[in-house]
Order: structure tokens, then C-alpha cells, then sequence
């Protein structure tokens, strides 16, 4: 597990110092006394958090193992109806439990009744939805509980009579009606009241949109505060932040956890360090081999390199141990999906939605599959569910833009395109589709500064340039575009990539005929030798070798005084002189 997280940043976070981690003891006690609370009161995902968290450090001798909670007056005249009602709750019967819980005033005893309220309007929302709608329609039924629990629970609330877990139940109520800036005040205030609750530090990742909305929330001084940081930087795509954070719990003795080591793995896949990512994604499940969590994530990293054997023994692996899980439909719908057979993995998505309609992952995906089978108007559902779900997902923006582009609607590409730049404003794909989208509106300044910026930030298809050297062409620039074709080429002869690049003839031939027009007869001929090499340009080099060669007979010297031809930039030249380093023989000469 080490030498996964080994593969995070080493430098630990600005303020880091401010959480005391020193009584690593005190902290796995806390842990476990939060973990049984949570499972008292039927929040089993923070219990599972808790109780993982705990697992990572040294066990506990006997003599310091934290004591079973006390129980007060109330906990004791309640304990019958407790033990009744919470036996229903592991079984789902959420009224059943609702009902022997009724004038209990315990505080266990009262969230358990307000909770199991809660979930049975959600159980009744969800099998409403799966019997009488499409999946693409799920966002039209609502629970019909949630009004009459925000009137009582506001009332608990102005009385100061709630606990951290009453406060962190209120904020789901208030999220679930669409009251963010409620929620937010208490879901802090929850924090405050049980900073040990991971259930309130989530629920306030989801409702944060960017590190500005992050600065102003007066959050509690506590160790539990590193661990939302770390968690909301990389929401935020703020990866750096993020990796600095999860190394420096590391190095305060974290290092086992299974949390913090996917984490890390998400984070350089949020980065597209696709490498990386696989290789702690397999460490990982040596570590926990029947873990489910986080695999759709892994899936799409084999999806994206094409690894087929792999993405086939994930899906089946997950199959054996959980076939009804959300993560396990999107692995076998990104396994249909790499085989081309998309109505197959556009069906294993809504199966995932049926399980879970606030499951983000699987309404990009469906969109992407809607995308393929040229569906776009269930692609253009599919990915505003995924925004309703969560409005920082990039890839639904990007989705969205894609979509419209193919309905031939710039002004309404560009508006997505935007919110996923603003997301995401160091990816190259998202500028070149700015760009693009720029260009077809014939704003032809911005759309220069888009493919620029999408080569500053390292352009992963290795596109920007050549757009922009096309878009200086248009523009009768033909020095700014030779520039960008000697640029690209010395890129894709840099990255030692087989030049299979489709646009590298089009760079060749476009030299060529730059330094024909200048005289500059070495530097044409080994560019025309270039594009006899592909089969699109093979004629055209031909041809102006014959060209060139007919005039070098009749005497014809290279010469500069009609017009001074295009000169390297200092940056990639040290003398300023022509671009004779294009040598025909050897093109990896033309790196500087």
C-alpha cells in the first residue's frame, strides 16, 4: 500500500500543520466511537468510512478501548422501542420502524424516527420512478415527505434541540428541496456541532462549486478538516492541492488506508495521468480485492487505453462478487462499450440509474453511449441529469457542447463549452473545442487565443497547433504559420511518437511550399522528400522536387532579397538563422 502512496505528491499542503495528528491513539478511538454512533443510527456509509479509517492505524490495547456510550434517562425509557424500531430499519420496513418510534425523545431514538420517515419517502420516490418512467425522466418525481420533515425539523432547529446528526439529516432536507444556501449554514454548523460525522463534511463537498465559496465557510479547527480539504480539492479539479493534502495524511500515519490510496488514484485520473492511475488502481485491489468502490473509475482507465482482457476479468471479477452494485453496471456497460455494441451498454447504465438515479458516473456515460448511437436527444437528457446531480461535472458540460455541435448550434456550444473551460481551465480538449466553436462563429481573435493557450497548458491530442497554423493560413499570415508548423512537427518528433499523425503531411506540404515561394531550395526539397512519404501528399512532393530540381538546372540561386523568409523563434532556434534544420534525412535534427 506503501508504494501506491508513494505515487502522490510529496510535499504536504499549506496549513497542514494546523491539524494535530500527534495522539494517533485518541484519533483511532474517536473514530471508533463515531463509527458506532453512525451504525446506531442507520448511516451505515459513514460507519463504513469510520470504521476503514480505524482500521488503518494500530489496533488499541484492551485497557484503552473507547467505553460503550452512556445512556440517559430518555435512551433508557426508549431503548425498547429503539431496539424494535431499529431492527425494522436494518430491514428496510422504514414505516414499520417510523411507526413504533413515535414520541420517543431521545436523540438516537428521534433522528432513527426522522430518518427512517425520510428514507421511506425516498424508497417510495425511487420505485415510483423505475415503475412509471424512463429512466430519462427520473427527475420529475419528487418525496413527498420532505416539506412536512423541514417543518419539524426547522422547529428542533430554532429550539437548539438538535444534535450533530439531527443538523446533518435537516441540511439532506434542505439539499433535497433545492434550499443550497440553508443547507450549506447547516451542514457547517453540523461540522461544528460532530466534526467526527463524514456524512456533513460530504454533503458540503457536494454543494461547493469553487475554492471562492470554499474560503468564506467557518469551518471547525480539526483534524476531520484535512480530510474534507483533500476531498474537495479534488472535486474541484484542484489536483496539486489535493495530492499535497493526501501525502501529508499519509505521512501522519495514514498510509494503510484504503480511502486515501483510491483518492489518490482518482485524483491523477482526474489529471489523465493514466499510468499512474492504473498502476495504484492495482495495487489497490491486491490490498482490498473485493472492494466495488471506485471501480468504474479503474474501468474507465482500461476504457481509455484499450485494454480489453483487463476491462473483461473487472467485469466479470464484480459480477461474482456483486451483480446488483451501481459501479458493476457501469463496468459491464464501458466493457460493451469498448466492443462497439452500445445499445447493450446503454441498457447496463439504466440499470445502473434504476439502482441509484443520483449515481453521476452513469448519466455521462449513457450520454456518451446516446452520443454514439446518434441519439441526441436522449444524450442532451441524459447529460443535464448529470449536471442536476452534480453541476461540477466537466464531462457533461463537454458532452452537452459535443451535442449541440452536431445540431449544427454554435451559440449554444459555446455557452457549454465555456462552463467546462471554467471547470477545467488547464485541459487542452476543452480549448480546441472553444476554439473551434469560435471559429465557426468567424471570432477569429479568440479563437487564435484559444488554440495558444490550449498549446501553453500541453495540448494532449497534439491538435491546437496545427488549427491554429490552418487559421493563420486563412489569414494570409504565412510566417505565424509556418512558425506553428515547425512548432508541431518538432513536437510530435520530440515525443518520440511514430509519425503516423494525421496532420504531419499537411505541415510537410505546407513548408514546402513556404520555402519554394522564398527560394529556399534545401529546406523545400527536404520537406517535399517528407511528404513523398504519405500517401496523401506523396504527388504534391513529387512534383515540387521535379520543380525544384528544373530550376536549380537553369541556374536559379537561392536568394532573400525579394522577401525575407519566416525565422525561428529564439526560443527554438539559438542563432535566428532560416529553418535549415530540416534535414531530410534525419528529422530529429530539428529539435533545438
Amino acid at each position: 500500500m506503501a508504494a501506491a502512496a508513494s505515487g502522490a505528491a510529496a510535499v504536504v499542503g499549506a496549513g497542514f500543520a494546523s491539524a494535530d495528528f500527534s495522539d494517533l491513539r485518541a484519533i483511532k478511538k474517536q473514530l471508533l466511537d463515531v463509527a458506532e454512533r453512525s451504525r446506531e443510527r442507520g448511516l451505515q456509509h459513514s460507519g463504513k468510512w469510520a470504521s476503514e479509517l480505524a482500521f488503518a492505524l494500530d489496533p488499541l490495547p484492551l485497557n484503552e478501548l473507547p467505553p460503550a456510550p452512556a445512556l440517559t434517562e430518555e435512551d433508557a425509557r426508549d431503548l425498547d422501542a429503539y431496539t424494535l424500531a431499529k431492527s425494522y430499519f436494518d430491514l428496510k420496513e422504514y414505516d414499520r420502524a417510523a411507526y413504533f418510534l413515535r414520541g420517543c425523545k431521545s436523540q438516537k431514538a428521534y433522528f432513527l424516527y426522522m430518518y427512517s420517515r425520510y428514507l421511506s419517502g425516498e424508497k417510495k420516490k425511487d420505485d415510483e420512478t423505475v415503475d412509471s418512467l424512463g429512466p430519462l425522466e427520473k427527475g420529475q418525481v419528487k418525496n413527498e415527505v420532505l416539506r412536512e420533515l423541514r417543518v419539524e425539523l426547522s422547529k428542533k432547529h430554532k429550539a437548539r434541540e438538535l444534535d450533530g446528526f439531527g443538523l446533518y439529516l435537516y441540511g439532506v432536507v434542505l439539499r433535497k428541496l433545492d434550499l443550497v444556501k440553508e443547507a450549506i449554514d447547516v451542514f457547517v454548523e453540523a461540522t461544528h456541532v460532530l466534526p467526527l460525522h463524514w456524512g456533513a463534511w460530504l454533503e458540503l463537498c457536494n454543494l461547493i462549486t469553487d475554492k471562492e465559496m470554499l474560503k468564506f465557510l467557518s469551518l471547525p479547527d480539526t483534524w476531520m478538516k484535512e480530510f474534507f480539504l483533500a476531498h474537495i480539492y479534488t472535486e474541484l479539479q484542484l489536483i496539486e492541492e489535493a495530492l499535497q493534502k493526501y501525502q501529508g495524511l499519509i505521512d501522519a500515519g495514514f498510509s494503510k488506508s484504503t480511502y486515501i490510496i483510491s483518492q489518490i488514484a482518482v485524483a491523477y485520473h482526474n489529471i489523465r495521468d493514466i499510468d499512474k492511475a492504473l498502476s495504484i488502481f492495482n495495487e489497490l485491489r491486491k490490498q482490498d480485492p473485493y472492494r466495488i468502490e471506485n471501480m468504474d473509475t479503474f474501468s474507465n482507465l482500461l476504457y481509455v487505453r484499450g485494454m480489453k482482457p483487463e476491462l473483461s476479468y473487472l467485469a466479470h471479477n464484480l459480477c461474482e462478487i456483486d451483480k446488483y452494485r451501481v459501479e458493476t453496471c457501469c463496468v459491464i456497460g464501458n466493457y460493451y462499450s469498448l466492443r462497439s455494441q452500445h445499445e447493450k451498454a446503454a441498457l447496463y447504465f439504466q440499470r445502473a440509474l434504476k439502482l441509484n438515479p443520483r449515481y453521476l458516473g452513469a448519466w455521462t456515460l449513457m450520454g456518451h453511449e446516446y452520443m454514439e448511437m446518434k441519439n441526441t436527444s436522449a444524450a442532451i437528457q441524459a447529460y443535464r441529469h448529470a449536471i442536476e446531480v452534480n453541476k461540477r461535472d466537466y464531462r457533461a458540460w463537454y458532452g452537452l457542447g459535443q451535442t449541440y455541435e452536431i445540431l449544427k448550434m454554435p451559440f449554444y456550444c459555446l455557452y457549454y463549452y465555456r462552463r467546462a473551460h471554467q471547470l477545467r481551465p488547464n485541459d487542452s480538449r476543452m480549448l480546441v473545442a472553444l476554439g473551434e466553436c469560435y471559429e465557426k462563429l468567424n471570432q477569429l481573435v479568440e479563437a487564435k487565443k484559444c488554440y495558444w493557450r490550449a498549446y501553453a497548458v500541453g495540448d494532449v491530442e497534439k491538435m491546437a497547433l496545427v488549427k491554429l497554423a490552418k487559421l493563420h493560413e486563412q489569414l494570409n499570415e504565412s510566417e505565424q504559420a509556418a512558425q506553428c508548423y515547425i512548432k508541431y512537427i518538432q513536437d510530435i518528433y520530440s515525443c518520440g511518437e511514430i509519425v503516423e499523425h494525421l496532420e504531419v503531411s499537411t505541415a510537410f506540404r505546407y513548408l514546402a511550399q513556404y520555402y519554394f515561394k522564398y527560394k529556399l531550395w534545401d529546406e523545400a526539397s527536404a520537406c517535399a522528400q517528407k511528404c513523398c512519404a504519405f500517401n496523401d501528399t506523396r504527388e504534391e512532393g513529387k512534383a515540387l522536387l521535379r520543380q525544384i530540381l528544373q530550376l536549380r538546372n537553369q541556374g536559379e540561386a537561392s536568394s532573400t532579397e525579394i522577401a525575407t523568409p519566416f525565422l525561428l523563434p529564439s526560443s527554438l532556434s539559438a542563432n535566428n538563422t532560416p529553418t535549415r534544420r530540416v534535414s531530410p534525412l534525419n528529422l530529429s535534427n530539428i529539435t533545438p
